[in-house]
């Protein structure tokens, strides 16, 4: 455990480096000076350019894909570029390395669902570990149970009072006409709980997915009519399964006008241009991955975690209760 009195270091990778300078703005300390990238022949690599001996150093990195000066990297590029700059700062005598993940990719396979199937939300955690990270501060993981896949201590914010906020102000004057939906059964709770802090009903679309990265929608549990709805998840990859929601929820359940919100706005494939010709009014995202580049729609938004995820270091430098952030 770090002792009292050691600086706060910052360092990021090249997977989203605006959430890391803006959380070193929220903190009023510099970026920490390192260089993140890859040989010719694609080999991850990194070099710490200041000492960190002894310091409590956060390493920013959020597993998805990125660009970078022009050139794509992938979501294993993000991955590489964590584990090698944890390594780098544990053989530099770095007092304690926190992994700070806004997004924790490989997390969609966090159990067995059928014979041979990996479970790569746990190599992940592993990998992670072994490298030589001493705790995880990430955001609304896909499944809660992968905070025991770490032998680490793991902080897992929540990025639902952001939303809470932005949706009591728009909501402010229509709020008796407003409802929150689970985009399916498996979000239930996640969704009951969100309804329960802006003291709004709840209702759940029920759907049967077929295969990966498609459903189909069957009904939809609670009554919708007239309503403006609020369908929130905790990601969104290729859109459809919000897309086929929304527009559910206003052919078969009637809603006036449908808003989704989303922690993590993974955006792969289709999904923009789905979102552009889908139903929906507004899409909201956390900018736990950073918005892509040339993204052209006007219902896409973003909202910042930065201050959330400063308060979270200052609270572990600090040595202080995380147990706030969660109210």
């Amino acid at each position: 455990m770090i002792a009292h009195g050691k600086d706060i270091k910052v360092f990021t990778g090249n997977s989203n480096p605006k959430l890391a300078k803006d959380i070193c703005m929220e903190l009023g300390i510099p970026l920490g000076n390192c260089e993140v990238g890859c040989f010719s022949d694609g080999e991850n690599f990194a070099s710490i350019y200041e000492t960190v001996r002894g310091s409590d150093v956060f390493v920013v990195q959020s597993t998805c894909s990125f660009v970078k000066d022009g050139k794509p990297g992938t979501v294993n590029d993000a991955l590489m570029e964590l584990l090698i700059m944890i390594d780098a700062l544990k053989r530099a005598s770095a007092g304690r390395i926190t992994a700070v993940i806004p997004y924790f990719g490989y997390a969609r396979q966090d159990r067995k669902t059928k014979p041979r199937d990996p479970i790569s939300a746990k190599l992940v955690a592993n990998l992670i570990t072994q490298a030589g990270a001493d705790r995880v501060l990430t955001m609304d993981l896909h499944a809660n149970q992968i905070q025991g896949f770490f032998d680490i201590p793991v902080d897992n914010l929540l990025g639902s009072p952001i939303f809470v906020d932005y949706f009591n102000r728009k909501f402010k004057d229509t709020s008796a006409d407003t409802m929150v939906v689970s985009p399916d059964v498996g979000s239930v709770a996640r969704a009951r709980a969100f309804a329960q802090k802006l003291g709004m009903p709840l209702a759940i679309v029920d759907k049967r997915r077929q295969k990966a990265n498609s459903s189909e929608v069957m009904n939809i549990i609670g009554d919708v009519r007239d309503k403006h709805v609020i369908l929130l998840d905790d990601m969104v990859d290729t859109g459809g399964s919000l897309c086929h929601a929304a527009k559910a929820l206003v052919e078969i359940g009637g809603a006036k006008d449908v808003t989704a919100c989303a922690s993590h706005g993974v955006l792969s494939g289709p999904a923009v241009q789905r979102i552009t010709e889908s139903v929906l009014t507004e899409v909201m995202f956390l900018n736990t991955i950073p918005q892509k580049e040339g993204i052209q729609c006007d219902k896409i938004k973003y909202i910042s975690v930065a201050h959330m995820f400063a308060e979270a270091i200052s609270h572990i430098y600090m040595e202080t209760s995380v147990s706030p952030l969660f109210l």
